[in-house]
Protein backbone atom coordinates (compact mmCIF):
# COMPACT_ATOMS: atom_id res chain seq x y z
CA UNK A 1 0.00 0.00 0.00
CA UNK A 2 1.09 3.58 -0.67
CA UNK A 3 1.39 5.73 2.48
CA UNK A 4 2.64 9.03 1.10
CA UNK A 5 1.01 12.05 2.76
CA UNK A 6 0.72 15.16 0.62
CA UNK A 7 -0.03 18.76 1.52
CA UNK A 8 -0.67 20.05 -2.01
CA UNK A 9 -3.41 17.75 -3.32
CA UNK A 10 -6.01 15.73 -1.47
CA UNK A 11 -7.22 13.51 -4.31
CA UNK A 12 -6.69 9.83 -3.55
CA UNK A 13 -6.66 7.36 -6.44
CA UNK A 14 -7.56 3.72 -5.87
CA UNK A 15 -5.71 1.40 -8.26
CA UNK A 16 -7.53 -1.91 -8.77
CA UNK A 17 -5.10 -4.01 -10.80
CA UNK A 18 -3.86 -7.57 -10.28
CA UNK A 19 -0.49 -7.08 -12.04
CA UNK A 20 2.07 -5.78 -9.55
CA UNK A 21 4.31 -4.13 -12.15
CA UNK A 22 1.40 -2.07 -13.49
CA UNK A 23 0.26 -1.12 -9.98
CA UNK A 24 3.76 0.06 -9.14
CA UNK A 25 4.05 2.07 -12.36
CA UNK A 26 0.66 3.69 -11.84
CA UNK A 27 1.34 4.46 -8.19
CA UNK A 28 4.73 5.98 -8.89
CA UNK A 29 3.37 8.17 -11.70
CA UNK A 30 0.38 9.39 -9.71
CA UNK A 31 2.36 10.13 -6.56
CA UNK A 32 4.89 12.03 -8.64
CA UNK A 33 2.01 14.23 -9.84
CA UNK A 34 0.92 14.96 -6.27
CA UNK A 35 -1.83 12.39 -5.77
CA UNK A 36 -2.04 9.86 -2.97
CA UNK A 37 -2.77 6.23 -3.84
CA UNK A 38 -4.14 3.02 -2.46
CA UNK A 39 -4.13 -0.33 -4.25
CA UNK A 40 -6.15 -3.51 -4.55
CA UNK A 41 -5.52 -6.72 -6.48
CA UNK A 42 -9.18 -7.75 -6.69
CA UNK A 43 -12.70 -6.61 -5.90
CA UNK A 44 -12.64 -7.80 -2.27
CA UNK A 45 -9.59 -5.65 -1.53
CA UNK A 46 -11.15 -2.74 -3.42
CA UNK A 47 -14.30 -2.93 -1.30
CA UNK A 48 -12.22 -2.92 1.90
CA UNK A 49 -10.17 0.02 0.67
CA UNK A 50 -13.25 2.10 -0.19
CA UNK A 51 -14.82 1.37 3.18
CA UNK A 52 -11.74 2.65 5.01
CA UNK A 53 -10.81 5.55 2.72
CA UNK A 54 -13.19 6.71 0.00
CA UNK A 55 -11.18 7.46 -3.17
CA UNK A 56 -11.52 10.51 -5.40
CA UNK A 57 -11.24 8.24 -8.46
CA UNK A 58 -10.82 4.54 -9.25
CA UNK A 59 -8.48 3.13 -11.90
CA UNK A 60 -10.14 -0.21 -12.58
CA UNK A 61 -8.66 -3.08 -14.58
CA UNK A 62 -11.11 -4.97 -16.80
CA UNK A 63 -9.59 -8.43 -16.22
CA UNK A 64 -9.54 -9.15 -12.49
CA UNK A 65 -9.58 -12.47 -10.61
CA UNK A 66 -12.99 -13.41 -9.24
CA UNK A 67 -15.14 -10.56 -10.54
CA UNK A 68 -14.38 -8.60 -13.70
CA UNK A 69 -13.87 -4.86 -13.69
CA UNK A 70 -16.96 -4.49 -15.90
CA UNK A 71 -19.17 -6.24 -13.34
CA UNK A 72 -17.61 -4.34 -10.46
CA UNK A 73 -18.15 -0.99 -12.24
CA UNK A 74 -21.85 -1.84 -12.51
CA UNK A 75 -21.95 -2.71 -8.81
CA UNK A 76 -20.26 0.58 -7.92
CA UNK A 77 -22.75 2.54 -10.00
CA UNK A 78 -25.75 0.76 -8.47
CA UNK A 79 -24.66 1.31 -4.85
CA UNK A 80 -25.74 4.66 -3.34
CA UNK A 81 -22.50 5.04 -1.40
CA UNK A 82 -20.24 4.61 -4.46
CA UNK A 83 -22.35 5.72 -7.44
CA UNK A 84 -20.62 9.13 -7.56
CA UNK A 85 -17.02 7.88 -7.57
CA UNK A 86 -15.49 8.43 -11.03
CA UNK A 87 -14.06 5.35 -12.77
CA UNK A 88 -11.45 4.99 -15.50
CA UNK A 89 -11.31 1.50 -17.01
CA UNK A 90 -7.92 -0.02 -17.86
CA UNK A 91 -7.80 -2.85 -20.38
CA UNK A 92 -5.94 -4.45 -23.25
CA UNK A 93 -9.24 -4.71 -25.18
CA UNK A 94 -9.20 -2.05 -27.88
CA UNK A 95 -12.23 -2.73 -30.09
CA UNK A 96 -14.97 -0.11 -30.29
CA UNK A 97 -17.52 -2.58 -28.92
CA UNK A 98 -15.31 -3.10 -25.86
CA UNK A 99 -15.07 0.65 -25.29
CA UNK A 100 -18.82 1.02 -25.51
CA UNK A 101 -19.27 -1.90 -23.11
CA UNK A 102 -16.91 -0.24 -20.61
CA UNK A 103 -18.77 3.08 -20.81
CA UNK A 104 -22.15 1.38 -20.58
CA UNK A 105 -21.02 -0.37 -17.41
CA UNK A 106 -20.64 3.03 -15.75
CA UNK A 107 -17.01 3.94 -16.46
CA UNK A 108 -16.36 7.63 -17.13
CA UNK A 109 -13.39 6.98 -19.37
CA UNK A 110 -11.42 4.13 -20.91
CA UNK A 111 -7.74 3.73 -21.59
CA UNK A 112 -6.17 0.90 -23.59
CA UNK A 113 -2.98 -0.89 -22.57
CA UNK A 114 -0.21 -0.19 -23.25
CA UNK A 115 -0.59 3.51 -22.47
CA UNK A 116 1.79 6.34 -21.65
CA UNK A 117 1.86 7.70 -18.13
CA UNK A 118 1.43 11.19 -19.62
CA UNK A 119 -1.87 10.17 -21.20
CA UNK A 120 -3.00 8.44 -18.02
CA UNK A 121 -2.35 11.51 -15.86
CA UNK A 122 -4.14 13.73 -18.40
CA UNK A 123 -7.20 11.50 -18.30
CA UNK A 124 -7.22 11.32 -14.49
CA UNK A 125 -7.03 15.10 -14.18
CA UNK A 126 -9.70 15.59 -16.85
CA UNK A 127 -12.18 13.27 -15.12
CA UNK A 128 -11.52 14.88 -11.73
CA UNK A 129 -12.07 18.34 -13.26
CA UNK A 130 -15.34 17.12 -14.73
CA UNK A 131 -16.57 15.99 -11.32
CA UNK A 132 -15.40 19.06 -9.40
CA UNK A 133 -16.12 21.69 -12.02
CA UNK A 134 -17.78 24.98 -11.26
CA UNK A 135 -21.54 24.56 -11.48
CA UNK A 136 -22.70 27.84 -9.97
CA UNK A 137 -25.69 29.58 -11.46
CA UNK A 138 -28.66 28.58 -9.29
CA UNK A 139 -31.51 26.14 -9.70
CA UNK A 140 -32.82 25.75 -13.25
CA UNK A 141 -36.29 24.53 -14.16
CA UNK A 142 -37.64 23.61 -17.57
CA UNK A 143 -41.19 22.32 -17.83
CA UNK A 144 -41.09 20.38 -14.57
CA UNK A 145 -37.47 19.25 -14.94
CA UNK A 146 -35.49 20.91 -12.15
CA UNK A 147 -31.70 20.90 -11.90
CA UNK A 148 -29.68 22.15 -8.92
CA UNK A 149 -25.96 22.67 -9.79
CA UNK A 150 -24.99 23.17 -6.14
CA UNK A 151 -26.23 19.77 -4.97
CA UNK A 152 -26.04 17.80 -8.25
CA UNK A 153 -29.71 16.90 -7.82
CA UNK A 154 -32.23 16.53 -10.62
CA UNK A 155 -35.97 16.45 -9.98
CA UNK A 156 -38.58 15.45 -12.52
CA UNK A 157 -42.17 16.43 -11.69
CA UNK A 158 -41.18 16.81 -8.02
CA UNK A 159 -39.57 13.36 -7.93
CA UNK A 160 -35.81 13.15 -7.43
CA UNK A 161 -34.07 10.96 -9.99
CA UNK A 162 -30.72 9.19 -9.93
CA UNK A 163 -28.18 10.62 -12.36
CA UNK A 164 -24.41 10.23 -12.68
CA UNK A 165 -22.15 13.30 -12.45
CA UNK A 166 -21.19 13.05 -16.12
CA UNK A 167 -24.81 12.93 -17.28
CA UNK A 168 -25.58 15.78 -14.86
CA UNK A 169 -22.94 18.00 -16.45
CA UNK A 170 -24.18 17.09 -19.91
CA UNK A 171 -27.78 17.89 -18.95
CA UNK A 172 -26.70 21.12 -17.26
CA UNK A 173 -24.88 22.26 -20.40
CA UNK A 174 -27.87 21.44 -22.58
CA UNK A 175 -30.34 23.25 -20.33
CA UNK A 176 -28.36 26.49 -20.21
CA UNK A 177 -27.90 26.38 -24.00
CA UNK A 178 -31.40 25.51 -25.27
CA UNK A 179 -32.31 25.16 -28.95
CA UNK A 180 -28.70 25.38 -30.15
CA UNK A 181 -27.29 22.37 -31.99
CA UNK A 182 -23.90 21.06 -30.84
CA UNK A 183 -21.72 18.55 -32.63
CA UNK A 184 -20.11 15.69 -30.72
CA UNK A 185 -16.72 17.41 -30.80
CA UNK A 186 -18.25 20.63 -29.42
CA UNK A 187 -19.92 18.73 -26.60
CA UNK A 188 -16.62 17.04 -25.78
CA UNK A 189 -14.92 20.44 -25.57
CA UNK A 190 -17.63 22.06 -23.46
CA UNK A 191 -18.58 19.17 -21.15
CA UNK A 192 -15.43 17.04 -20.99
CA UNK A 193 -12.95 19.87 -21.58
CA UNK A 194 -10.52 20.74 -24.34
CA UNK A 195 -7.45 18.57 -24.94
CA UNK A 196 -9.07 15.58 -23.22
CA UNK A 197 -8.39 12.13 -24.66
CA UNK A 198 -12.01 11.05 -25.15
CA UNK A 199 -13.48 9.71 -28.37
CA UNK A 200 -16.60 11.25 -29.94
CA UNK A 201 -18.37 7.90 -29.52
CA UNK A 202 -18.33 8.64 -25.77
CA UNK A 203 -20.87 11.42 -26.33
CA UNK A 204 -23.34 9.00 -27.93
CA UNK A 205 -23.01 6.59 -25.00
CA UNK A 206 -23.70 9.28 -22.41
CA UNK A 207 -26.57 10.75 -24.45
CA UNK A 208 -28.14 7.29 -24.53
CA UNK A 209 -27.70 6.87 -20.78
CA UNK A 210 -29.11 10.34 -20.07
CA UNK A 211 -32.17 9.67 -22.22
CA UNK A 212 -32.73 6.36 -20.46
CA UNK A 213 -32.62 8.15 -17.10
CA UNK A 214 -35.14 10.78 -18.22
CA UNK A 215 -37.40 8.42 -20.18
CA UNK A 216 -39.70 7.34 -17.29
CA UNK A 217 -40.62 11.01 -16.85
CA UNK A 218 -40.95 11.68 -20.60
CA UNK A 219 -38.18 14.26 -20.56
CA UNK A 220 -35.96 12.20 -22.84
CA UNK A 221 -37.69 13.88 -25.80
CA UNK A 222 -36.04 17.19 -24.77
CA UNK A 223 -32.69 15.80 -25.98
CA UNK A 224 -33.04 15.71 -29.72
CA UNK A 225 -30.80 14.23 -32.40
CA UNK A 226 -30.12 16.46 -35.38
CA UNK A 227 -29.17 14.08 -38.13
CA UNK A 228 -25.62 14.42 -39.48
CA UNK A 229 -24.98 17.37 -37.13
CA UNK A 230 -25.27 16.52 -33.44
CA UNK A 231 -27.66 17.13 -30.56
CA UNK A 232 -29.79 19.92 -29.10
CA UNK A 233 -31.94 20.48 -26.03
CA UNK A 234 -35.44 21.73 -26.75
CA UNK A 235 -38.60 21.81 -24.63
CA UNK A 236 -40.73 22.56 -27.68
Amino acid sequence: MYEFKLSTKKDMILIVEDEEAIRDMLGYSLIKEGFSCDEAVDVDQAIASIESNRPSLILLDWMLPGMSGIDYARRLRNAPETKDIPIIMLTAKGEETDKVKALDSGADDYITKPFSTKELIARVKAVLRRYSGDNDGGVIEVGGLLLDPDTYRVTANEQEIEISPTEFKLLHFFIIHPERVYSRSQLLDHVWGENVYVEERTVDVHIRRLRKTLEPFEFDKFIQTVRSVGYRFSAR
